[in-house]
């Protein structure tokens, strides 16, 4: 047979084979390119990912043994009385000086006027006080001048004795110059040189003179018995002699010293000694001051007057006892003394109060700080002033406040417990002790996100950073300046 004679093949056709066609088979390793991609790219993603924690790692130091603290200061009355008005409740929010209670203040008002009166009296003592004293000074100045004039007088009278001694001395030279004359008119009478006119004369002259003498001897005795003395000299002494010290031993001079020093201890004003002489005792007096500035010491005197002290000393204590009874009805509204919010209110309307009965708390937002507790094998590193990162489960992590390292507790948990850890007692085992560490939140604005105390804290602490602040570096705190 013939066979029918090939068509060639045609440039836009595929040729035919007669042979049967087999499958086309792809390399091994185009199929194996994708796995390294993928292997690759999520290599990639774990070094992106992986390598910035590895170095936090080593230069940070966490726990999560940490959580938030805060002040508290508990509200209590100052004073005892009935509550009449309870102005806030748990989970208020309030500002220093806000109104928290107030306790019946009528009791409080009657004893401020009670004290009010008691105050007023004592100032109208004061006033009949400085009277009295004003009274007693003027009877010391003129106890003094008594005194001074005294002596004045005694030492007059004995400038008037001696001046009748000379008199005396006087008259009796008179006499003897009279008795001269009538013997010698005598001796002529018989002569008849002198006559009897002349005899008679000098009788009389002779008379007289007697006469004077006896009078001068008696105003010498007057003079010696109104000193004190006796009409006859002591043997060796003559009319003239006095004691030294008459004018500070005679009777009226003693009176006036008695009468002054009387009139003194009334002032508060006492003699260095009981033993003075009325003449020392008033140059003691002039030296209080310097100068002897007599207005100037009287004006002392006033000021410490006994009397007036008492007086002033009863006003003070009146004042007082009336400030007092103000402070206690000021006390009966009890006032917040710091920013924060109310807990434990166990206070209502009508509750009967003792004084420091606690019937509140406030907690400060703004006063908080971390207590973290780092292991003791985490502490090598750490310093005071360096940055902390802040985590809280709070904000599940979506926000970091910042804190500082701002001092070490001196002490472990353990030592610090109720039962710390004893050898002798056999309850001590060698475990990583915990101490606490102090961590200051800085930027930290309440108002935006608020931390409530005990909530737990994440404090990771950035080895590389720089540590600022007091106290940098240290372990330990300066202490503090006086």
């Amino acid at each position: 047979m013939s066979s029918a004679p090939k068509e060639p093949p045609s440039p836009n056709k595929p040729a035919v084979s007669d042979q049967p066609s087999k499958p086309v088979v792809k390399p091994a390793r185009k199929r194996r390119r994708w796995p390294v991609v993928v292997a690759i790219f999520v290599a990639a993603i774990l070094l992106f990912l992986g390598v910035p924690r590895v170095i936090r790692a080593f230069n940070t130091i966490s726990t999560d043994d940490a959580y938030v603290n805060g002040y508290v200061t508990f509200v209590a009355p100052r004073v005892s009385g009935q509550v009449i008005r309870v102005l806030v409740d748990d989970n208020n929010r309030v500002k220093q000086g806000d109104v928290l209670v107030e306790l019946d203040p009528q009791p409080y008002r009657v004893q401020v006027a009670i004290k009010q009166a008691a105050v007023s009296t004592a100032q109208a003592n004061l006033v009949l006080a400085q009277d009295n004293v004003r009274g007693l000074i003027g009877r010391a100045r003129s106890d003094r001048f008594k005194l001074a004039r005294a002596i004045e007088d005694v030492d007059n009278q004995i400038a008037l004795l001696r001046a009748r001694v000379a008199t005396w001395e006087q008259e009796k030279a008179t006499l003897v110059l009279a008795q001269q004359e009538f013997d010698r008119a005598q001796r002529l009478l018989a002569t008849k040189v002198v006559s009897q006119e002349d005899y008679d004369e000098r009788r009389e002259a002779l008379d007289v003179a007697k006469a004077q003498v006896a009078q001068a001897l008696e105003y010498i005795n007057q003079a010696r018995v109104a000193l004190g003395l006796e009409p006859q000299a002591d043997q060796g002494k003559t009319l003239a002699d006095v004691p030294d010290d008459l004018d500070q031993t005679f009777s009226s001079v003693r009176q006036a010293q008695s009468e002054l020093r009387q009139s003194a201890a009334q002032l508060g004003v006492f003699p260095s000694s009981y033993g003075l002489t009325p003449k020392q005792m008033l140059e003691e007096f002039h030296r209080r001051v310097p100068g002897g500035d007599l207005d100037q010491i009287y004006s002392e005197i006033v000021e410490k007057a006994p009397t007036l002290k008492v007086a002033e000393t009863n006003l003070v204590q009146a004042q007082s006892d009336l400030d007092d009874a103000k402070l206690n009805l000021s006390y009966c509204t009890v006032y917040a003394e710091i920013d924060g919010v109310i807990t434990r209110r166990n206070v209502n309307r009508g509750d009967n109060l003792e004084a420091r009965q606690s019937v509140m708390a406030i907690r400060s937002l703004t006063d908080i700080w971390i207590d973290a507790n780092f292991k003791e094998t985490q502490l090598r590193n750490l310093r005071i002033g360096q940055h902390v990162d802040l985590e809280l489960d709070m904000y599940g992590g979506k926000h970091s406040f910042e804190g500082r390292i701002s001092g070490f507790t001196m002490g472990t948990g353990s030592t610090l417990a109720l039962l710390p850890a004893q050898n002798a007692t056999g309850n001590f085992v060698k475990v990583v002790q915990r101490l606490p560490v102090r961590i200051d939140v800085i930027n930290y604005d309440p108002d935006k996100l608020p931390l409530f105390v005990g909530l737990s804290v994440t404090p990771t602490v950035d080895l590389r950073s720089t540590p600022t602040g007091p106290n940098a570096g240290k372990f330990l705190q300066a202490p503090e300046q006086q």
